[in-house]
């Protein structure tokens, strides 16, 4: 038997403060599983004990949200008893050490907490962030990143359909693979975790357990070191075929009324999901480890409880329904196995080869588990902390020409052709609009309705200014799917950050989360499920670093009447420009925190650009209106690269030019970033009120560019990275 010394409880990620709690909690040391499970259940990814405090600061309600966080994902309603049930979630840590893999088990993943919930997945989205690509392990992890996305996703049957890729020295050592998932459900076949019944049967269901992922939910709440190389038996390793086995029983399943509660094994495996369920439930539970299915010999209770092999679900039967649940599986080439059942102890009691092996009381282990209010210094010392120069003097001319082909080819701007070609955007045969357009569509099938994706953050600004930076992101996702015309509903999220344990990276996350809470309440655009990721961090030879403060947003909207969908794309020649959103006399101003400012200029400095929440929701009540009534014939927000990058995006995408009306004086006219900006297009003679006409389709060129010369910049830039 394995003494718990000071050495094993630190391996354990567990401080000495913590250890004091669980030895209170137990009256008595623990043993090697009981602490193994102390461990990864207050471990910084399964309790949050961080951020807890301040995300309960986020407005989470709303007439249509049928579930807010706490569950496996969060469910609004989208009418005629139908429901989207919506999650993002973090694999950084895994997709850093092992990329493929890492990346590939954080889809399966996030899709298990959909489906868990009795929804069928109908769109994967992601959002990731790479260091600089001339780093020497860069183009290795953004291949393996990608392949494992599209290996796992065309495989599993369910669209990748859209996402963000960005680049920053930043991510050098620590890169960001964020991963949601979107399903759809009837409302009164929603399933939920919270295990009950005296005497119910637990159950065991999907794959095999064997000793990958040990230890991954601890290794994903630490900074990165020189044992990186170490830590990659700790991640976990996927198989897409069985999980659409997986997918087809549980909905199979679904459709009968032998399920009490149903839950995923996700990080911390069957410690999570048994102890969540518990715990849910107001009940214990007890397990006999000696059924659990196991794919090694010789499997401790310890590995079995902190495995976090992939494809696996527990659930709650209803008494006498075990025969008709395990043809089920059996039909689908599944385990299936009753492990244990539902008790009235409170406590989670582990049994092996007749042995009492674990006894904790559950109350300890979920509720009552560590929070911190960690320090944080204010917004004025951490502006003097951030160090972000002051904008300075700015050229009053630029040659528009250059600048746009240097932008456009840009590694943030550039064509990500070579990605979503790996990736299965049209399975399932109702995805309308795919990456390159402000958000994606995707059809519910059967009906006229439709469902608005996007994901969106820009981590230069958060940086810049937190506050500042959490509203934009909100604001981002919210103008992208008004623009194709849906109504933001919710929002998800995937709060990536470094260490919480420096007040500056607190203060990061508490700025951040205020800026998201403003917006989200100023929107009506409630959270209702989500995931932090912290620790993303290097102390490894060479230099440490910590990532930007990224909180990666994902909104979801509907559309009443899909065939009412706007698009980026010009479509007639003669067809009026507009823009809504200017500032007062000019068409744009804002160059702090631009990448002109980046990418032209080499400086990084200004401060972000501000969000007026009224003008928000004011432009996307009018830009959903002209939409709907068919006024317009494309849309596109202004973002990264302003004004002429937006030109240039919808010139590309319908592969016709546009001239302009007004003259481009200033840098910022051209390239400013100033939010709450729309373009729209629209025949001849129209009016649209609230907006100010600028231009015309037509032509080869952009802004004196021929189509051809921005087509190649755009498209060099993955091409010749891949190919070199």
């Amino acid at each position: 038997m394995t003494q718990i010394t000071p050495d094993v409880v630190e391996a354990h990620g567990l401080n000495p403060e913590e250890y004091e709690r669980v030895l209170n909690a137990l009256g008595r040391e623990p043993n090697l599983v009981e602490l193994g499970i102390f461990s990864v259940m207050w471990s910084e990814h399964c309790s949050y004990k961080s951020s807890r405090f301040h995300l309960k600061k986020l407005p989470t309600k709303a007439s249509w949200v049928i579930c807010g966080p706490g569950e496996n994902a969060g469910v609004i309603d989208i009418g005629d008893g139908q429901a989207a049930i919506f999650k993002m979630e973090s694999h950084n840590h895994p997709s850093y050490i092992e990329p493929y893999q890492g990346a590939a088990t954080g889809v399966g993943g996030i899709l298990r907490d959909v489906f868990t919930m009795g929804a069928r997945p109908v769109a994967n989205m992601n959002a990731l962030r790479f260091g600089r690509p001339d780093h020497p392990k860069m183009k290795h992890l953004v291949q393996g990143v990608v392949a494992g996305i599209g290996g796992y996703g065309n495989c599993v049957g369910v669209p990748t359909v859209g996402g963000e890729t960005n680049f920053h020295k930043a991510y050098d050592g620590n890169i960001l693979v964020n991963a949601m998932t979107v399903g759809v459900a009837e409302t009164d076949k929603i399933f939920y975790s919270a295990a009950t019944g005296l005497g119910n049967p637990i159950v065991y269901v999907g794959s095999k357990t064997g000793r990958d992922g040990i230890h991954g939910a601890t290794m994903a709440s630490a900074d990165f070191g020189d044992d990186i190389d170490q830590k990659r038996p700790t991640v976990q390793v996927g198989d897409p075929f069985v999980e659409k086995l997986l997918i087809e029983a549980c909905l199979e399943l679904m459709a009968t009324d032998a399920i009490v509660a149903i839950q995923d094994m996700g990080a911390a495996g069957l410690t999570s999901s048994s102890v969540e369920m518990a715990s849910k439930g107001g009940a214990g539970i007890r397990l006999n480890m000696n059924a659990v299915p196991c794919r090694e010999e010789g499997m401790t209770p310890y590995e079995m409880m902190l495995s976090e092999s992939q494809e696996r679900m527990l659930m709650v039967l209803k008494p006498g329904k075990e025969a008709m649940a395990q043809a089920i599986f059996s039909k689908w080439e599944l385990d299936f196995a009753v492990i244990g059942e539902v008790t009235d102890t409170g406590h989670m009691v582990l049994e092996f080869d007749g042995e009492v092996v674990c006894d904790i009381p559950l109350g300890p282990l979920a509720d009552d588990a560590p929070e911190y209010e960690r320090p944080y210094i204010s917004r004025e010392e951490y502006k003097v902390w951030a160090q972000v120069p002051a904008l300075g003097e700015i050229p009053e001319t630029t040659d528009v020409a250059a600048d746009l082909l240097t932008l456009i080819g840009s590694a943030d701007l550039a064509s990500r052709r070579w990605i979503f070609e790996q990736y299965d955007s049209q399975v399932g045969a109702d995805t309308m609009q795919k990456s390159g357009g402000d958000a994606a569509v995707v059809r519910i099938h059967g009906t006229q309705k439709a469902l608005a994706i996007s994901t969106d953050c820009s981590p230069r600004y958060c940086y810049a200014d937190p506050y500042e930076g959490g509203k934009q992101a909100v604001a981002e996702t919210y103008r992208n799917i008004c623009a194709v015309g849906g109504l933001p509903m919710a929002i998800t999220n995937c709060l990536n950050f470094a260490n919480p344990q420096r007040p500056e990276i607190m203060a990061q996350i508490v700025g951040c989360l205020g800026g998201m809470a403003e917006a989200c309440r100023a929107l009506d655009y409630p959270i209702v499920s989500g995931n932090v990721s912290l620790y993303n961090e290097s102390k490894a030879t060479g230099g440490g670093s910590a990532i930007l403060p990224t909180p990666a947003i994902g909104g979801v909207g509907l559309l009443a009447d899909h065939d009412k969908m706007a698009t980026i794309a010009f479509k007639n020649e003669g067809d009026g420009i507009f823009l809504i959103g200017a500032p007062k006399g000019r068409l744009g101003t804002h160059l702090g925190q631009s990448l002109w400012l980046r990418e032209i200029q080499g400086r990084e400095a200004g401060e972000a650009p501000k969000v007026d929440l009224g003008d928000e929701r004011d432009h996307g009540e009018i830009v959903r209106g002209w939409v709907r009534r068919d006024k317009v014939t494309a849309v596109h927000d202004i973002s990264d690269g302003g004004l002429v990058v937006a030109l240039a995006e919808m010139a590309l995408s319908g592969n016709i030019g546009c001239t302009l009306d007004v003259e481009l004086t200033t840098p910022g006219d051209a390239f400013g970033e100033d939010q709450g900006r729309y373009l729209a297009t629209a025949p001849a003679g129209t009016h649209l009120d609230g907006a100010v006409r600028i231009g015309t389709v037509g032509g080869t060129s952009v802004v004196g560019v021929e189509l051809t010369a921005l087509r190649e910049a755009n498209e060099a830039f993955f091409r010749d990275w891949m190919d070199a």
